[in-house]
Formats: structure tokens, C-alpha cells, sequence
């Protein structure tokens, strides 16, 4: 890995957690219901069309990516170690996963890290696979999601018409102290995970293979035969992301109306085509960025120290809307919560370079080292 290919993989993840962060905010800012049903006002659906178009799963597959391509990395480091890579391969996803369980009960219950360690074991049976034969294997998700979001559309439309999202669930406990939040986020966490699980699994492990094949290819180093093919592929990634976006936006903002059936169902689903060719485009325009342009070093410290950069987004989310902490729970709609969103983003990364400028490493980049050994 030379420093070029670091310092792209870097940017990838400090924009990655930027764009997780503005898609989290709501689900811990607001009721449940002010996020899964229409806006009633137009700056809500404003808002709402901005991050389902724009970043809902965008920005999560691009994490995803890095994930993958991690993989094959943590592989060639234990071979130059001289470790078993097995052994240190499953002890890292066994300690993704108690974070992630300690992080869906005290922090908050969308967390993806339990998923990603779910996944990461059907990754490892990938590893020996070609580049080819991943990229394949990536393409084939996408029906399966389309597949798994056409079910989650049906569940949806049950609850929202048996007025169930309504029922208990109105995120009350969020508002209130600490230990009301932590019995609420556990209640409600089972379900949440089956609803990522519908929602996320199938792309991000379309694109953890991806994220393998790339390391397997050297992606990243300039030139660059596959990255050469994502550029040439933008004018199709367009053709697809735009509208495929543009129609899931308009479904979940509100602008095509829910009694519209089939409409409202397509459009839904089409999320499956349009995150996963917008999300590559936005891989093609950030390693381009990173290679003209200059990021200071010590916001690049934050995408080195992925993990406690978006825990800590969760944490002081927990300080600005809960009863415990600043209490603004429900106080802003969703067009507000863009930039205060982007604002927690900001700052927790800045929180995690300064603490690892000052002592070298995230906290929980240290507990997972410790862990997987």
C-alpha cells in the first residue's frame, strides 16, 4: 500500500462518514413515524428528498466498498506477519460484533456493525475467488435486494395502513433519561436489524466482493485498468442512478402520493438499482478529488479511525436530542436536521483526529486490534 492508495482509501471514508451520519441523525432526532411516514410540510419533504436521493444507502455501500478491500489488506498483513489470517480474520468480526450489540443498545439501534460482521463470515467464503467471479457475484445481489426491498415494501405498507408504526413506537423513550432510551433501543433493535438486513445486506455484500476484487486488482493504484472501466461505465452509472434516485425520492418525500400503489411500490424498489450506480459514481468522483486536491492531514486521521469516528457520531447525537443530554428531541424537521447533521458529522470527526493526533490511535480501533490479536 503506497501512500497514494492510503490517502485515497482515507477520503472514502471520511466522505463515507459524512453521508452515514446525515442519513442517521433523523432516526435519533425525530419519532419514528416522522421518518418512515410522508412529511406533512413542505420543508420536511424537501428535506426528505434530499438525503433518500442523495444519500440514503449511497454512502453506505461506499463504506461497504472499503470494508471488502480491507479484507484482502488485513490478509497481506498477516502473511507478512507471519499470522494465521483465520484465526485473526474472525476474532476482528467477533469484536465488530460485540461492539456493534453494545453500540444498538447504548447508542443506537440502526448500528451496522453487527451486520458487517454477519456478512464479513459469507465474505470469507469469497476469498479465494476471482476478480471476475466477485464482480459477478456483486451484479447478482442486486436482484436479490430487489427482491428483499420488494418484501420490505409490503411489510411497510401493512403497518403504515394497520397504523402499527403509530402504536408504542412514537421514539418517546429517545427523549427521555438514559436509562428509558436504553430499555427503548432494545426493545425496538430486533426489528430495526431486520429491517437493515432487508434494506442493506444484499448491496453491502455485493459490495464487499467488490471491495475485494479491487484489492485483488490493485484498484487504487493509478492507471489502473478497472478504475479506467468505472470511468468509461459513467455515462450507464448516470443513466441508471438519476432516475432510479430521483423516483425513490419522490415515493419517500411524498411527491408521488402514496395511493398510488404500483407507482409508489416501484419506486421504492428502484432504490436497489439507483444506490448502488450512484454510489460508484461518487467512488469514481472522490478518488478523483483526492488525487487533485489536498485534505489536511488531520481530518484524514478520522477516516484512518473509521470505527470511533462513527460511534462517536451516535454519542453525541445521544447529548444533543435525549432527555440526558440537550433534550432537542423533535425539535427540528428534517430540512433543519441537514445541517445540524452535517455539523455532528463534522465535529466527531474532528473529536477522533485530535484525540488520535494526540495519542496515535482511535479508542476502539485499539479494542479491536486487541481483540483479533
Amino acid at each position: 500500500m503506497d501512500g497514494q492508495r492510503n490517502l485515497e482509501v482515507d477520503v472514502i471514508r471520511m466522505v463515507a462518514l459524512m453521508g452515514i451520519c446525515i442519513v442517521n441523525v433523523p432516526f435519533m432526532a425525530l419519532p419514528v413515524e416522522a421518518v418512515f411516514m410522508v412529511p406533512d410540510n413542505a420543508p420536511d419533504m424537501l428535506g426528505a428528498f434530499i438525503v433518500e436521493g442523495l444519500f440514503q444507502l449511497k454512502f453506505f455501500l461506499l463504506f461497504s466498498f472499503i470494508f471488502g478491500w480491507g479484507m484482502a489488506i488485513q490478509a497481506r498483513t498477516a502473511e507478512h506477519s507471519g499470522q494465521v489470517f483465520s484465526e485473526r480474520y474472525f476474532r476482528r468480526l467477533v469484536g465488530l460484533a460485540l461492539i456493534g450489540v453494545v453500540h444498538a443498545v447504548l447508542v443506537f439501534s440502526g448500528d451496522i456493525l453487527l451486520l458487517y460482521a454477519l456478512l464479513g463470515v459469507l465474505l470469507w467464503l469469497l476469498r479465494e475467488r476471482s476478480p471476475r467471479f466477485l464482480i459477478y457475484f456483486a451484479f447478482s445481489m442486486i436482484p436479490v435486494s430487489l427482491a428483499c426491498l420488494s418484501v420490505l415494501a409490503v411489510v411497510i405498507d401493512e403497518l403504515l395502513k394497520s397504523d402499527m408504526i403509530n402504536m408504542g413506537l412514537d421514539g418517546h423513550h429517545l427523549a427521555g433519561s438514559f436509562g428509558q432510551a436504553t430499555q427503548g433501543r432494545l426493545h425496538e433493535w430486533p426489528v430495526t436489524f431486520l429491517f437493515l438486513l432487508f434494506l442493506q445486506g444484499p448491496l453491502a455484500l455485493g459490495a464487499f466482493s467488490c471491495g475485494l476484487a479491487a484489492a485483488k486488482t490493485d484498484f487504487f493504484v493509478s492507471g489502473n485498468d478497472g478504475f479506467l472501466a468505472l470511468r468509461s461505465s459513467l455515462p450507464l452509472l448516470l443513466a441508471i442512478a438519476l432516475p432510479c434516485n430521483l423516483l425513490y425520492a419522490m415515493t419517500m418525500s411524498g411527491v408521488i402520493p402514496s395511493s398510488s400503489e404500483w407507482l409508489s411500490f416501484v419506486g421504492f424498489i428502484a432504490i436497489g438499482l439507483g444506490a448502488p450506480a450512484l454510489s460508484a459514481t461518487y467512488l469514481y468522483l472522490i478518488i478523483i478529488a483526492s488525487r487533485r486536491f489536498s485534505f489536511p492531514s488531520l481530518l484524514l486521521m478520522a477516516g484512518r479511525n473509521s470505527l470511533s469516528t462513527y460511534i462517536l457520531q451516535g454519542v453525541i447525537c445521544g447529548f444533543v436530542f435525549s432527555g440526558y443530554g440537550l433534550g432537542l428531541f423533535n425539535q427540528y424537521g428534517l430540512l433543519a436536521l441537514l445541517p445540524v447533521s452535517a455539523l455532528i458529522g463534522i465535529l466527531s470527526i474532528l473529536l477522533v483526529s485530535g484525540y488520535v493526533r494526540l495519542l496515535g490511535r482511535g479508542p476502539l480501533e485499539l479494542v479491536l486490534r486487541k481483540i483479533s490479536g
